[in-house]
């Protein structure tokens, strides 16, 4: 099976990287298609890190297609030849990336090519993107940087100059669907309805799809919004936003952490239970506080995927007030719309589309979370055609 296999609605950027691959390894004009530092750029979702992953396994395989044996090592993360530079915190810290440009003057130990990727690149702060110019511009002979990234534009400029860019398209939501048959086995209905409510985005939608849990929390988003009724409910519904992006957060990393916590304990030779020597506590309290920052950028991932569902539920409003012939995103809950849709002015609509917008500004700005979804809820405010004849 060709690595490429489980990629979907990418071709024109598959092409791209595997004609790469072919010619990593040539000299002459065919070596042109390669380029030794890469950035990888599109919207959440549309797969630029499992992109970049594949790549990488061609590359180190030294197959256009890899291999097997490579690509189960590469997707555990454990091949000698793959570093992996990712923050589980809402910025890259210079120190990490000190410790990976140290181990990419490496030579490959066992593959072709040493691949060193950067997940979220766009969390690097103007300090860390400076350290890191030189080894993308000349980067050792047979190493390989991949960078990941939203856009160009949440990159310093130094940075876009000395990289080959590879834009990814947002997958369509037949794509998606049939990525989730395909892999996951799931059932159409399901698969569909996940993939749009997802708006294509491959990790959330394998996330509804599996899991009822997040397809209940996701209902209770969009039914809550569509109850503000006064600026008294807007708050209690604020608060309990931050109650159901908890629990998201929590059902994430609450199995992850336990994993975690109980590899570090048998690496370190202590079976489950045995009190941990004191030598061995500072070792423990770093995954800790690792698994800490983790939790607090779960928690504001879970408050954006939030915000990102209410922009589809008020995406769908405005259509049905402008009467478009568009596929609505939450067509399951069409009739509770249409009763919001002619409660306000198509105006309003787009006021609180803004305020959605802006209340992911003031959040990625570190404002309080409640009073960022507090003030965008206020701009949602309905009332019903009872209501406004009893006033």
């Amino acid at each position: 099976m060709s690595v490429w296999s489980d990629l979907t609605g990418q071709e024109q950027a598959i092409a791209v990287f595997r004609s790469a691959a072919e010619a990593a390894d040539a000299s002459s004009a065919a070596s042109q298609q390669m380029t030794h530092s890469w950035l990888i750029t599109g919207p959440p979702g549309s797969g630029r890190s499992n992109l970049a992953y594949a790549f990488a396994t061609a590359l180190i395989s030294g197959r256009p297609d890899g291999d097997e044996a490579t690509r189960i090592q590469v997707e555990a993360r454990s091949h000698p030849d793959l570093q992996v530079l990712a923050t589980e915190g809402v910025i890259i810290k210079r120190d990490d990336v000190r410790e990976i440009v140290r181990r990419s003057h490496y030579s490959p130990s066992v593959g072709r090519h040493r691949v060193i990727i950067v997940e979220d690149a766009d969390r690097m702060t103007e300090q860390t993107s400076n350290f890191l110019l030189k080894e993308l511009e000349e980067p050792p002979e047979r190493t390989v940087w991949i960078l990941c990234a939203p856009s160009e534009a949440d990159l310093i400029p130094t940075i876009r100059s000395r990289v080959r860019t590879v834009r990814l398209q947002m997958p369509s939501v037949a794509e998606v669907a049939a990525l989730l048959e395909r892999r996951d086995g799931i059932e159409p209905v399901l698969a569909e309805r996940s993939a749009r409510e997802a708006q294509c985005h491959i990790g959330m939608a394998h996330r509804l799809a599996t899991s009822e849990e997040a397809r209940l929390r996701r209902a209770e988003t969009l039914r809550l919004a569509l109850t503000v009724r006064s600026a008294a409910t807007a708050v209690m519904t604020a608060a309990r936003f931050l109650e159901i992006a908890g629990d998201d957060a929590k059902a994430i990393t609450e199995l992850r952490d336990a994993e975690e916590r109980a590899h570090a304990l048998h690496s370190l030779g202590l079976a489950p239970g045995q009190p941990v020597p004191a030598a061995l506590r500072p070792q423990l309290k770093a995954l800790e506080d690792d698994q800490k920052r983790r939790a607090t950028r779960s928690l504001r991932d879970g408050i954006d995927r939030i915000l990102v569902d209410l922009a589809s539920l008020y995406r769908d409003i405005l259509l049905i007030q402008l009467d478009a012939r568009v596929d609505l995103v939450n067509r399951e809950i069409e009739s509770e719309m249409r009763r919001a849709a002619a409660s306000a002015a198509p105006a309003t609509t787009l006021a609180t589309l803004d305020a959605i917008q802006v209340a992911r500004e003031r959040i990625d700005g570190n404002v309080q979370p409640a009073l960022a979804l507090e003030a965008m809820l206020v701009s949602a405010i309905r009332t019903t055609t009872t209501e406004r004849g009893a006033a």
